[in-house]
């Protein structure tokens, strides 16, 4: 039995994105992306339950700021307490997990979603991608990326505008393009 496109994209393999069910979900992603954004005098547990009926998981006194875009929706988890600031994108393709108490400044990237190096494949508009994860208690500054396939530990900082390509160790601090260590965590 052959896997559905969907299938191929939950379980990381190369898919076609532009088949016809993953393009409904993408269109049912779009209008709920309309409802959120749009509802500029909507109370924080009106917009705190549009991100409990579409997301994976939302914790308690979680808020994050519209405008906010993604994918899908389904594939992100995002734990207690957590702030997400203006404008953040996340591509979720396969799993997104943020975990509690996190504070993600505006213009934060998140992507899961990865294209193939190989031009002869990449041109036959496969794409994959890979989960990325972010521990408890991690600060993300304000217009950092973070690349498929990371994971960022708990406690850890990325500062503003770093892109982070590789995973974080807890408790560490990373800043630039690429993100480096700056200050390792604690007790080492």
């Amino acid at each position: 039995m052959s896997l559905s496109e969907k299938q191929k994209m939950l379980t990381g393999q190369l898919y076609h994105a532009t088949c016809p069910e993953l393009q409904a979900e993408q269109s049912a992603n779009r209008q709920w992306m309309l409802r959120y954004n749009s509802g500029t005098e909507m109370h924080s547990q009106a917009r705190h339950g549009l991100l409990a009926e579409h997301f994976g998981h939302v914790g308690d006194n979680t808020v994050i700021r519209p405008p906010f875009h993604c994918d899908y929706g389904y594939n992100i988890s995002v734990g207690r307490n957590t702030f997400m600031n203006f404008n953040c994108v996340i591509l979720d393709v396969l799993p997104v997990r943020i975990g509690d108490d996190c504070q993600v400044g505006p213009n934060v990237q998140i992507y899961a979603a990865d294209h193939p190096l190989d031009p002869e494949v990449r041109r036959t508009g496969l794409e994959s991608g890979r989960p990325v994860t972010i521990g408890n208690n991690v600060w993300i500054g304000g217009g950092a990326i973070i690349l498929p396939g990371v994971t960022i530990g708990d406690d850890a900082v990325v500062g503003a505008g770093s892109v982070v390509t590789r995973d974080v160790p807890a408790g560490a601090v990373v800043v630039g393009n690429p993100a480096r260590i700056r200050q390792p965590a604690h007790g080492q």
